[in-house]
């Protein structure tokens, strides 16, 4: 099995390329994000758990997301591999994320980081909300903060794949299919 972290910050182009890969590699998209909607949509009980958190506005607990993220694994068993897309943001995810996968006899193949400098972020986002209509990629100082949540709390997982020789940097400015490319090469050789 193919799993793979895609990792970098808001408008790194982590959608642009994950549509690619899954494309090509026919992977399960596991977007937190969309996980946590299908769940409450669909009045699971962990849905209904997180949902009663939302609503309250606590963030969901990271044994929520990975009894979510069990839940898709067991629905596809027979899968060619995932893409996990937002998740994990800590250490501790990272570490929960691993305990899970080895349940299952699978780990995470590689970690590709798609780095993009600050002002690039900033630009492209500012250029996504003219268009995307959310309002968190219309608003420079919200943005700023965003990025600056990115860099402190998630570079630690970044490090922790890099101690298990996982971690693949690439640089995320330029043509999206050179992009592509790269990130190929990187799962290439992980695949061999």
């Amino acid at each position: 099995m193919l799993n793979l972290i895609l990792f970098g910050p808001p408008g790194a182009g982590k959608g642009t390329q994950s549509e690619k890969i899954i494309a090509k590699y026919k992977l399960i998209h596991l977007s937190t994000g969309d996980l946590l909607r299908n769940e409450i949509q669909a009045g699971s009980e962990l849905g209904l758990k997180a949902k009663t958190l939302m609503d309250q506005g606590i963030l969901v607990p990271d044994e929520v997301v990975i009894g979510m993220i069990d839940n898709k694994l067991k629905e596809h068993k027979d899968a060619a591999g995932f893409i996990f897309d937002g998740f994990p943001r800590t250490v501790k995810q990272s570490e929960a994320l691993d305990q899970l996968l080895a349940s299952y006899d699978e780990s995470i193949s590689v970690m590709i980081a798609l780095v993009v400098d600050d002002n690039e972020l900033l630009a492209r986002l500012l250029n996504r909300g003219k268009t995307s209509g959310r309002p968190d990629d219309q608003n420079e100082s919200l943005i700023s903060k965003r990025i600056q949540e990115y860099n402190s709390k998630t570079k630690p997982v970044a490090d922790y794949y890099q101690a298990q020789g996982k971690f693949v940097a690439i640089d995320g400015i330029g043509e999206i299919d050179f992009i592509f490319e790269e990130i190929n090469q990187a799962i290439s050789k992980v695949t061999v």
